[in-house]
């Protein structure tokens, strides 16, 4: 029996298969960069680049630094100092273009932002540097409350459209599910130049540290649970929306990306797997995929890409709503004690 083709397409790449590298750790040397390939990965999306490096850099975020020093000290802790990013901005492209000659797969680099500003100029250098497409990570937690949510829309979309002009290689725009109507915002960074859209990025919370009166990072590895979500988003927009969709956050093993393809994605991103338990994880859930499909008789991922979307649902929200029933009325107790779904 022939094998089934695990090959998709991703931002008008070729990729082998749908396992992606996600922005991390595992792609801040040269090094580590190479050790993906050899492990067998598609394509690796760089770690971020942040605006507030870029604008470290020109002395630009000094106020903001300095502000409120002598009052409330500990809130400062937020904000990393400029040696506390892994590199600064120039040597970011220069690993970016050392690693576009040192492999054979794509290289995707990753800007992170929210404002637009001098800083987008850095899409067109990676640009330059070789990157294969860019993943445009936006992260903004807004607090204040005269700031509506149509101008953080507007301020979301204004930054998608900067750099989407300023570089011919395809954008993809990473972002949170917080929005009062997903689907429409989908909608709009499509409209505003994005051809992929990754979901979701993960709500980091600190934590307080409360003997020395310090904010502390409070980094924790994602959990296959955590798929449903963005699952649930790519099923939804899947055929409405002309977009390739990478699902990330919750993919641990090779349920998690047959999943993911089901409900209409192009690719799946890892970290927090290979982060906890190595890059030999790559070749098991390929090998893992496979076999499932083998199993089933799937001749390749294409062929099941979009077909649990609900792409073919007459009223999705009726579908919505319906399963949201069915699922507050699946509990039962059981006469033991115990839980039962």
């Amino acid at each position: 029996m022939t094998q089934p083709d695990l090959g998709t397409t991703y931002l008008g790449l070729t990729l082998a298969h749908p396992l992606v590298a996600s922005a991390s750790p595992l792609s801040y040397t040269l090094d580590g960069i190479r050790r993906l390939e050899d492990a067998g990965i598609a394509a690796v999306v760089m770690y971020s680049l942040f605006e507030e490096q870029i604008e470290q850099e020109s002395h630009a975020l000094h106020h903001y630094l300095e502000y409120g020093a002598h009052s409330y000290a500990e809130a400062l802790d937020y904000f990393p100092k400029a040696h506390e990013f892994n590199v600064g901005p120039h040597e970011y492209l220069e690993l970016l273009r050392k690693a576009k000659e040192a492999t054979q797969i794509p290289i995707i680099g990753s800007l992170n932002g929210v404002s637009s500003g001098g800083w987008i100029e850095y899409a067109r250098l990676m640009e330059e540097a070789g990157a294969d497409a860019l993943e445009l990570n936006l992260y903004y937690l807004p607090t204040d409350p005269t700031l509506s949510g149509l101008e953080v829309e507007e301020m979301y979309l204004d930054v998608v459209r900067d750099v989407s002009q300023s570089v011919s290689i395809p954008v993809a725009v990473k972002v949170g599910p917080y929005f009062s109507n997903f689907t429409h915002m989908a909608a709009r960074f499509v409209q505003a130049g994005a051809s992929g859209l990754v979901l979701f990025n993960r709500f980091y919370q600190p934590d307080f540290d409360l003997e020395h009166l310090e904010v502390r990072p409070n980094l924790v590895l994602s959990r296959p649970e955590e798929l449903r979500l963005p699952l649930t988003w790519v099923a939804i927009l899947y055929g409405r929306i002309q977009a390739d969709f990478a699902i990330t956050s919750g993919v641990h093993s090779h349920l998690e990306v047959l999943k993911s393809m089901m409900a209409g994605a192009r690719v799946t991103q890892m970290a927090s797997e290979l982060l906890k338990n190595g890059l030999g994880r790559i070749r098991e859930i390929l090998q893992d995929l496979k076999r499932w499909m083998e199993e089933r008789e799937y001749e390749s991922i294409r062929q099941m890409q979009g077909s649990m979307s609900q792409i073919n649902v007459a009223n999705p929200d009726a579908f919505e709503r319906g399963n949201y029933m069915k699922v507050l009325r699946s509990w039962r107790p059981d006469p033991t004690g115990m839980l039962i779904r």
